[in-house]
């Protein structure tokens, strides 16, 4: 049968929800017939939303997630890259505040000879998106073609889009009502959603980036490796190689949140500089991006190679050619003045000494959207200038007067509202932490993958 085609048998899409409502388990034929009704535009957004709430209280089976995987793999075009040179692989995150470490590593593993296909999608909630810091960098084009997509991959190596009318289109639609109905947080659509369009993608292997902490969808550890076995369970059954780290997102990744602002960090890094914790996390996924494409023996090796690419400044020249053959500006990568620039700025400064104890991360992202660098609605515009820069990590030392953070803003009444909600992220206590997260917990794939 046809995927795009409705069975036989009478479907009715408030059966699907009631029988999902009770925690029945939904055939194959029953979640292909209610996702491929929904991507042509004949069931309505609310009877999505129900059914997508029934799944986050009822969860679903390892067949079920599977059905819905392959479902929406197969809404659209299953791109065949069988003609590019090498071992495609991408990197994926499950999203964090300040995360943009796939602006550095598509460049990254591109310049060391791995082929990157990478497909992404817009901030989630407090999460930022990869598509809306692409689009900071003026005339930056996430919507192209497959055949355009194709042209820019062949040319350079790397190529970074939106999800195409041809590549899941189902997961398209899907991700836009899940950001706004609070039916993000869920491990079975965050899994078909990421391994649907990634699936897509025509790639050999995935290395996942799933975060733990308070500023991830999934907040403990256990509910992040549950999510990272199921993603890394589902590619391996579809015939791909999959690794997935658990990373820590309890404070933001870097210090730069807010789409024009990661660009600049992402050009830092890519010049050998930038904050530690975001250039140590780029460097480990860069690793085993190039171990699994086949490039460098071990990830340690991979690792010592990506330095080697971002020293010699072949990482930095490959995301500007990037950008110019997507329609970028690539004078913007040098001059930081080109990207979109808020009118006013505001300084956060502490109110006493001490030590920086906690940062709320979400409640950071929050203050993002707040000022208009996301969105609360489906149908909200991204203001690309506005955002936060942190001048202090979990653990430093804090004087009295002293800044915590700058505020980045166009309007007044957005500026207080955000300021307030970072001011309640921060928790400063009289003595330092006995110790430190680590900022990689751990390693989930085969044996033998993993160190």
């Amino acid at each position: 049968m046809n995927p795009m085609q409705a069975p036989t048998q009478t479907f009715r899409a408030i059966d699907v929800i009631r029988k999902k409502r009770d925690g029945g388990e939904l055939s194959r034929g029953e979640i292909q017939s209610f996702v491929n009704a929904y991507t042509g535009g004949d069931i309505p957004d609310y009877q999505v939303s129900a059914w997508l709430m029934a799944v986050v209280l009822r969860g679903m089976t390892r067949a079920e997630t599977s059905a819905l995987t392959d479902t929406m793999l197969r809404s659209g075009e299953v791109l065949d890259l069988s003609s590019l040179a090498g071992r495609k692989v991408d990197k994926h995150s499950t999203g964090g505040v300040g995360d943009k470490t796939s602006l550095v590593l598509a460049p990254l593993a591109a310049a060391a000879g791995v082929p990157v296909p990478m497909i992404s999608g817009r901030g989630l909630g407090h999460t930022g998106g990869t598509l809306d810091k692409l689009q900071a960098i003026p005339g930056f084009n996430v919507n192209l073609s497959v055949a355009q997509f194709r042209r820019v991959l062949e040319t350079c190596g790397c190529a970074m889009i939106g999800q195409t009318a041809e590549i899941a289109p189902a997961d398209r639609k899907l991700y836009a009502l899940r950001d706004v109905t609070g039916t993000v947080e869920s491990p079975y659509l965050i899994c078909a959603s990421i391994m649907s369009k990634k699936l897509a993608e025509g790639i050999d292997a995935l290395v996942l980036d799933v975060k733990t902490g308070s500023g991830a969808f999934m907040k403990s550890e256990e509910d992040a490796a549950f999510l990272a076995e199921l993603m890394v369970e589902t590619g391996e059954r579809m015939g791909k190689q999959v690794v997935a780290l658990i990373t820590d997102m309890d404070q933001p990744l870097g210090c730069m949140i807010g789409n024009a602002l990661e660009v600049v960090e992402v050009v830092e890094v890519l010049r050998g500089e930038g904050p530690e914790d975001l250039r140590q996390l780029c460097l480990e996924l860069a690793g085993w991006m190039l171990h699994l494409g086949g490039v460098s023996p071990t990830v340690a090796e991979g690792k010592k190679q990506s330095e080697e690419l971002i020293a010699s400044g072949k990482a930095l020249d490959k995301f500007r050619q990037m950008v110019e053959l997507q329609g970028g500006d690539p004078r913007a990568i040098d001059d930081p003045k080109r990207l979109p620039q808020a009118h006013h700025t505001m300084i956060l400064s502490s109110s006493k000494n001490g030590y920086l104890a906690a940062l709320r991360c979400e409640q950071v992202g929050t203050a993002c959207v707040v000022l208009g660098g996301g969105r609360e609605r489906k149908e909200d515009s991204v203001d690309p200038a506005v955002g936060i820069v942190l001048h202090k990590k979990v653990g430093d030392a804090i004087s009295a007067g002293e800044p915590l953070a700058t505020i980045y803003y166009n309007a007044e009444a957005r500026s207080a509202r955000a300021r307030q909600l970072l001011e309640e992220s921060y928790q400063i206590a009289d003595s330092p932490a006995d110790e430190k997260r680590p900022l990689i917990h751990r390693v989930i794939g085969k044996p033998g993958e993993t160190n």
